[in-house]
């Protein structure tokens, strides 16, 4: 009788008959509808009432000159920022310092992510170095790029900075992060901080699952290479320790460079230092390479100078 399975007889309602299991199933799921209708516009009704409201409040502190909310509780704080997150229309710029985040919490922020990501919303992305040396970070971030997202590493140290559309910045205001937080809509300010974030975004490094953990193919010719010129000696100086001409020091320093994603010399001897090139296998250090010896060798030149500024 609760299914609906019995009802009773329309001329006689101390009696029962049997009902067809798939009209009784077709008048519960158009009540349970009708509910979750219900629910939907209460749903609607209210995000309309919010939204206006945050409107009100957003050109009152324009007006007032503050520009800014203070928010206070880690739920509270969860809360404003997953709502302001979800409207993010076109840009979702973050900048996340520290070792790692938990491997639930980034399971959690994938389900969000990757279907923002699917509807074009551009999100970058910045951590610090150490945190390639981290596995369920780099797991996470190797499904963020593969749906679209860009992550770079910098060794520049930073607090957590989040910018949605350029119109709204949310930044600690003290070390304990989960307790108070600013939300910032002045277009002054947020314009400022989003200057800040790009001019960190080019001085970092892309993340990516061939660069960030694994150690490009080096033979032990090119390792040699490497030594000398981290240690401070010209192209010119290397051919002749190593035997090989200028030229070939020249194009084996270049296919480096394209393993390592350099576009430069003075780069290049940052990601060998970043990679970890001249570590062995087991992360101990390689016997260095002996130095030129104190008579009849050249001074040693620029290493990491641009090879045009050298002579042939």
């Amino acid at each position: 009788m609760g299914l609906g399975l019995t009802p009773p007889l329309p001329d006689a309602p101390d009696f029962v008959y049997a009902l067809s299991p798939g009209t009784a199933a077709g008048f519960a799921v158009s009540r349970m509808e009708e509910r979750v209708a219900e629910y939907q516009a209460a749903i609607l009704s209210t995000q309309a009432a919010f939204s206006a409201l945050e409107s009100v409040h957003a050109e009152s502190s324009r007006r007032d000159g503050a520009g800014y909310s203070l928010i206070m509780g880690s739920e509270t704080i969860s809360e404003v920022l997953s709502t302001s997150v979800a409207a993010c229309r076109s840009e979702l710029l973050t900048t996340q310092p520290g070792t790692s985040r938990p491997a639930e919490l980034l399971a959690r922020a994938l389900e969000s992510e990757i279907p923002r990501l699917r509807q074009g919303i551009r999100q970058r992305t910045i951590y610090q170095h150490k945190i390639r040396f981290d596995v369920p970070t780099m797991e996470y971030i190797d499904v963020i790029t593969a749906a679209g997202g860009q992550v770079r590493t910098t060794s520049e140290l930073f607090d957590r900075l989040i910018i949605i559309d350029r119109e709204t910045a949310f930044i600690p205001i003290d070390d304990e992060r989960e307790v108070t937080a600013l939300q910032i809509h002045h277009p002054g300010i947020v314009r400022y901080l989003g200057k800040i974030f790009d001019h960190i975004w080019e001085r970092a490094i892309d993340v990516s699952s061939a660069g960030a953990r694994h150690t490009p193919q080096i033979s032990d010719t090119q390792r040699a290479i490497l030594h000398h010129l981290v240690s401070g000696q010209t192209d010119e100086w290397i051919a002749r320790r190593v035997g090989l001409s200028r030229r070939s020091i020249v194009e084996h320093v270049r296919r480096i460079s394209e393993q390592l994603g350099s576009s430069s010399r003075a780069q290049l001897g940052y990601l060998i230092a970043l990679n970890g090139v001249l570590w062995g296998v087991d992360g101990g250090a390689n016997p260095p390479f002996p130095g030129p010896s104190s008579a009849g060798s050249p001074p040693a030149g620029p290493s990491l100078a641009d090879p045009a500024q050298e002579q042939d």
